[in-house]
């Protein structure tokens, strides 16, 4: 996994939606066409702007958002966007006003739908790791249990864009790193409030995930998000760092703060079948950002499409769909979140045009977030106390996703 970015290859696809865009170091947009009169186009805040335009692609013309971000403001800073749970939703609209962010974006692919486990409750839990104001949230489920488009080559569901301590923004990929201890040994820890385990693992989940079901934890396997739940299954509850119950299957309910659960499944539950009650029991996690070593303020998943300034190779190049983007250019300090307009009369992009768009845009990385009806762009107009939507989600209204990117302006 650490490797991971060195075995970028470099390879550009054929840009055929601008021309010379230096909207990333704030000129105007050459090749789009702004939106003339638009209510709040300009500056949203010191260090922040907003704009839309139309953007040539090769089915017609789609129709782009724009908020561009300067960290070299020190007033200006991101956090992750979230509704206080790992498993829970909220529009991005609301989580933005919560939370006090001028502006946002959606974020990572989540758990969306269980139609293929009758009986299991979707989780709505996002994908990758999760790091909000400098704690970690959760780590990233297999492959192989990712919901979203095909992953480019080379790229996984530990791949993250964030924002260190440095108040850099970057790519990285963000490994979890943690053990179960007792007086008879370690037991590895591969999981951290997710919707999903790897095989014969052991997962934690504390007061962070909410109180949704744990029991699609162990549904699915490595390759098969859609596999069958695993029936050798065990749950262990840590408390005052002793066990203080068990269970043969994973349960449902609030975990009070200070309470660790732990979820084991085939092997992993057979390690698990092993603690009894009153045992001294010591948990520990962490992540680890494995490519820059930073440590991050905060963190969301996705996956990369640009590095180095050109788009990553095998992305696809057929299908338009409406997305939502994030650009990084200026050494991390200037980031651009993109997000596009849906529904019947807009255009979508195809992921390679995306990545092309934010390269001519500026940008030395780019990544991919949810899209579809996920994608939404809010931001506040000057003097504002709320945001208000600016794209056009597709399904008319907003939907109800776990994370985004909120825009912070310190006064």
């Amino acid at each position: 996994m650490t490797d991971r970015r060195r075995r970028f290859a470099a390879g550009r696809t054929a840009l055929t939606l601008l021309t010379a865009l230096g909207a990333l170091a704030g000129t105007a947009l050459v090749g789009a066409a702004p939106a003339s009169g638009v209510p709040g186009a300009g500056r949203i805040a010191p260090g922040v702007g907003y704009e839309q335009f139309d953007i040539p692609v090769a089915r017609g013309t789609a129709h782009g958002h724009l908020l561009r971000v300067d960290l070299n403001d020190p007033r200006v800073s991101l956090d992750l966007l979230y509704p206080g749970q790992v498993a829970a939703r909220a529009a991005v609209s609301r989580l933005a006003d919560t939370q006090g962010a001028v502006a946002g974006v959606n974020g990572d692919f989540f758990n969306i739908t269980e139609t293929q486990h009758p009986g299991v409750a979707a989780t709505g839990a996002s994908v990758g790791p999760a790091v909000a104001g400098g704690r970690t949230l959760k780590a990233a489920v297999p492959d192989g249990q990712r919901f979203g488009p095909a992953l480019p080559p080379g790229t996984g569901t530990e791949d993250v864009l964030g924002m260190g301590v440095d108040r850099r923004a970057r790519l990285d990929d963000m490994e979890l790193t943690g053990t179960v201890r007792t007086a008879t040994g370690n037991l590895r820890l591969a999981g951290l409030n997710q919707y999903a385990l790897a095989e014969n693992s052991v997962g934690a989940f504390t007061s962070d995930w909410g109180s949704v079901s744990r029991a699609r934890a162990v549904c699915g396997t490595d390759a098969d998000r859609g596999a069958p739940c695993s029936t050798d299954t065990h749950e262990v509850t840590v408390r005052g760092g002793r066990v203080v119950a068990t269970a043969d299957a994973p349960g449902s309910g609030t975990i009070a703060a200070g309470t660790t659960v732990l979820v084991g499944r085939e092997a992993g539950a057979r390690q698990l079948r092993k603690f009894v009650p009153g045992q001294p029991v010591k948990v520990r996690h962490r992540l680890v950002a494995a490519a820059s070593k930073v440590t991050y303020r905060f963190a969301v998943g996705g996956y990369p499409v640009l590095s180095g300034g050109r788009p990553l190779p095998g992305l696809d190049d057929r299908t338009a769909a409406v997305r939502t983007a994030v650009g990084v250019g200026a050494g991390g300090k200037r980031v651009l979140l993109f997000s596009l307009d849906g529904g019947s009369a807009y255009q979508g992009m195809t992921i390679a045009e995306v990545a092309a768009f934010m390269g001519e845009l500026g940008a030395s990385e780019a990544f991919s977030l949810d899209g579809g009806g996920s994608s939404t762009l809010v931001a506040r107009a000057p003097g504002a106390s709320a945001v208000t939507v600016r794209n056009h989600p597709s399904g008319g209204v907003e939907r109800a996703v776990p994370n985004g990117i909120g825009v912070f302006v310190r006064r």
